[in-house]
């Protein structure tokens, strides 16, 4: 395995000065212009959901409105609040961006092709852990959040700063448990060879018959698929889970004191974070830049020159939909509920679900198991999943806590937590009387 990871990453390192620089600035020109497309995207889908027009003035079916709304952010007052730490406050929305930028250059985006006369891999750079690098570069955007939070200097940016580090990191745990599973399947961490080894379909036994599917992660490791997105959401703060912005209880969370370019940076780094999940899935999952199983059987193609972009940014753009669906359809999430959904579930299934590949694939190389009863095992797995994920939890008796009736002209006030305990002793549910 060592061996074949050495050959696959010997096209790496060996491209001239230009071509490295040529690519950077290709992979950041279009970022930019996905986020524009994005922002547009979002609004005209939701506009269609909610019976709205959108969109519509700037440009071509108001393609141009979101550089418009970038340029109009640019170009308004910035104001510093005084109780901020103006250096931290300055550098703050910089951190949240730059490791968005710099996510994507280990991100596969095509096969070796003809660049300017050079032969080049479309991938600006790949190593044996690149995905640890990913991993590790967007904890680093973490930073940004909870310390432009804490240097605005108000008590509401704080609160959304320090909900949002505390959101990121718990399901930035899930996310990466995740992703082992494909780890294992895969036999390495470079996102080159994950894709590489989804490359051929797969047959299955089911029924007597050999069934071919297309090789990809997120059929044979269906779990560790569902685990990801959910993560995926919740890692980048959007709908259902944006809690750090919840407008009804911290106005707008850890940016509520930005304005002008600053709060623009900090609605890039959302943008791009959502596009760099979405590529990573893609990646790890959908078979990266191949085609889809059918038409790379059909096109012998496919898979050749440049036209895998074509199917890479199909994907990320069906992740980015999804992205938009949820904002549009469902409400916002209550922070425990959130945040107890992260650690009493996804983490503990995806522990148990780590151990359940490592004991399958172990037994298959090993010939203990043939692909019959492989599947058979992972659909009784699937079953206890969905189960376990989905069920709700036991409330607790209500005869517990009585229902008190108010007064007329009153309203109640909640007992304190282990019946009063705080003041050292349990009282009874009080009322106070409006002036």
């Amino acid at each position: 395995m060592i061996a074949m990871a050495t050959d696959e990453l010997s096209g790496f390192g060996h491209d001239a000065w230009w071509v490295v620089l040529v690519k950077a600035v290709l992979i950041f020109v279009v970022l930019v212009l996905l986020t524009l497309f994005n922002i547009w995207w979002e609004r005209r889908v939701v506009a269609r959901m909610q019976h709205r027009i959108g969109p519509n003035v700037h440009g071509p079916f108001g393609l141009l409105q979101s550089l418009a709304d970038g340029v109009k952010l640019a170009l308004k007052e910035d104001i510093i609040p005084k109780a901020a730490d103006k250096v931290v406050y300055v550098l703050a929305p910089v951190l949240a961006v730059i490791p968005a930028f710099i996510t994507f250059s280990v991100i596969p985006f095509g096969p070796e092709v003809n660049f300017f006369g050079e032969r080049t891999p479309l991938q600006l750079t790949d190593m044996p852990v690149a995905v640890l690098f990913v991993m590790a570069v967007a904890s680093i955007g973490i930073y940004g959040i909870v310390l432009g939070g804490w240097s605005s200097g108000s008590t509401y940016s704080l609160i959304g700063g320090i909900r949002s580090s505390a959101q990121m990191i718990s399901y930035e745990v899930a996310m990466g448990l995740a992703l082992v599973a494909v780890f294992l399947y895969a036999g390495s961490m470079s996102t080159s060879e994950i894709v590489a080894a989804q490359a051929s379909p797969k047959s299955f036994d089911v029924l007597g018959l050999d069934v071919p599917v297309p090789g990809w992660f997120a059929l044979i490791l269906l779990p560790s698929f569902v685990i990801y997105v959910i993560s995926m959401v919740g890692e980048t703060n959007r709908a259902p889970f944006d809690l750090p912005e919840a407008e009804g209880e911290l106005v707008g969370g850890f940016h509520t004191e930005y304005s002008s370019l600053k709060f623009a940076l900090f609605f890039l780094a959302e943008y791009i974070n959502m596009a760099t999940v979405s590529a990573l899935a893609t990646t790890l999952f959908l078979g990266g830049w191949r085609a889809p199983w059918p038409i790379s059987a059909i096109w012998e193609g496919a898979n050749e020159g440049y036209v895998p972009l074509i199917w890479f940014f199909g994907k990320v753009m069906l992740f980015i939909f999804f992205f938009i669906w949820l904002r549009g359809s469902l409400p916002r999430l209550r922070y425990d509920q959130f945040m107890a959904f992260g650690w009493k579930r996804l983490i503990p299934i995806s522990l148990i679900w780590i151990v359940a590949v490592a004991t399958m694939r172990a037994l298959t190389l090993d010939d203990g198991l043939d692909r019959s009863q492989l599947m058979i095992v992972i659909g009784v797995f699937l079953v206890a999943f969905l189960v376990v994920l989905f069920i709700p939890e036991t409330k607790k008796d209500a005869a517990e806590e009585p229902v008190v009736e108010p007064p007329a002209g009153g309203y109640p006030v909640p007992p304190m937590p282990a019946g009063g305990a705080v003041r050292g002793a349990a009282e009874p549910l009080v009322f106070r009387e409006e002036i």
